[in-house]
């Protein structure tokens, strides 16, 4: 079932054929893939660590053209088992026993003669291959065609987004509970996917990561395959997204467990004034490189900057990374209803370690979070899982789910 009116599918493709014609592109070949949906409303399956392949399922994917509808050329085992709504457009089935590539190459022969033919970027070889066979026209990467239309989110786009970083808020306030002596990172992080689905997340928007840094332990940001048992004295950080209706939240938290020094409490203060500064920054006509530099400043100044070692953030929607990106080369103007994560971090392993993750909207005039979620430092009795935020912090136990949610957020 698509998410959106069929109104809202055909605007997309007119305003496709709009862009294709003004690139000079002719077809735009469609795998399965975020484009496709946002363009047709054809769901993709979830992503599975191991390939999950199919006879023909490299011809799988729509060919569009401006002013027509688009065409779906489908293995069998796909129109079976992964499209149960169908496809807005025309459809061929292509069965196991037929020449797929022959099928293929008609689709394309048919449209007569094209001089530039467009891909999503993530096309499978062979069928890049059999393109460049069937026809003499130019072969280019869609993305340019695409990206500029998903980048900026209606406000339908937008609620959706709200709902997946309501799904994550959800279950960071649920997972806190469990953090508890002898628990180790990967029952945690296996305990958070059970959340985000209890909670509503058709799966996890990427894979699930949480994390302990600090003296007792030399891990570091890059290393999410070991699972240790949590100790006193470390910093927990934690890495995770919700998927709703196709739109990815990516979310960010670091809690203390146990007592921690200051150096923690000090560095999770720089984070926040960190992400504050990159959110002031934001508005539209900035380039993105300028809310990474605002971002980076504050750890920078205070002596930390070598410790962050990534981008401030990344565009998100259908996919949890899309285009622009908020780093350094990136000099995309910034417009109202693009939405990205705003995420710095210092990791030092063997050390410290904090981050902090939301995503944010641009509006007219600035930005806004779309996150609800407390960034308040909080400290929990790794013993009891007890919580002590100081004065005016949330206090878990007061709430049956949402942990620092605010109360009118828990009762939509």
């Amino acid at each position: 079932m698509s998410i959106f009116s069929d109104e809202v599918y055909d605007s997309r493709q007119a305003e496709l054929g709009r862009r294709m014609e003004q690139q000079g592109v002719d077809v735009f070949f469609c795998p399965p893939s975020g484009d496709l949906e946002y363009l047709t409303g054809t769901q993709r399956r979830k992503s599975t660590f191991g390939n999950i392949s199919y006879t023909h399922g490299w011809i799988c994917g729509a060919f569009f053209r401006p002013n027509h509808s688009p065409i779906f050329v489908i293995p069998r085992m796909v129109a079976e088992f992964d499209m149960p709504a169908g496809a807005r457009g025309d459809l061929i089935i292509v069965n196991e026993t037929d020449d797929g590539a022959a099928i293929f190459e008609k689709v394309l022969k048919d449209f007569g003669p094209i001089s530039a033919i467009a891909v999503e970027e993530r096309t499978r070889a062979d069928a890049v291959l059999h393109i460049a066979k069937s026809t003499v026209g130019k072969i280019r990467n869609a993305t340019p065609l695409t990206n500029p239309m998903r980048r900026v989110k209606s406000a339908e786009e937008i609620g959706l987004l709200v709902d997946a970083c309501r799904v994550a808020d959800m279950s960071m306030g649920e997972i806190t509970r469990h953090v508890a002596g002898g628990i180790t990172e990967r029952e945690l992080s296996e305990e958070l996917d059970h959340l985000l689905h209890l909670d509503g997340s058709r799966g996890v928007s990427f894979d699930t990561a949480v994390w302990a840094m600090g003296p007792s332990t030399d891990r570091g940001a890059n290393d999410r395959d070991r699972s240790s048992v949590i100790r006193n004295g470390s910093s927990l950080l934690f890495d995770f997204g919700a998927i709703i209706d196709g739109y990815c939240s990516d979310f960010g938290r670091t809690l203390a467990v146990g007592k921690s020094g200051t150096e923690l409490e000090e560095v999770y203060d720089i984070v926040i004034e960190s992400a504050a500064a990159g959110l002031s920054a934001v508005k539209p006509g900035v380039l993105a490189r300028d809310v990474d530099k605002a971002t980076r400043k504050v750890i920078e100044d205070a002596g930390y900057g070598d410790k962050f070692r990534h981008r401030t953030g990344h565009c998100i929607g259908l996919d949890v990374h899309e285009y622009p990106f908020i780093s350094e080369e990136d000099e995309t103007v910034l417009e109202a209803g693009m939405t990205f994560t705003i995420e710095p971090s210092i990791f030092w392993p063997g050390r410290v370690g904090a981050r902090i993750e939301d995503i944010i909207v641009v509006t007219e005039d600035g930005g806004r979070k779309l996150n609800d979620y407390s960034a308040d430092f909080v400290t929990i009795d790794s013993a009891s899982a007890s919580l002590d935020t100081g004065e005016g912090g949330c206090a878990h136990d007061h709430q049956e789910r949402g942990g620092c949610l605010p109360d009118e957020v828990l009762s939509e």
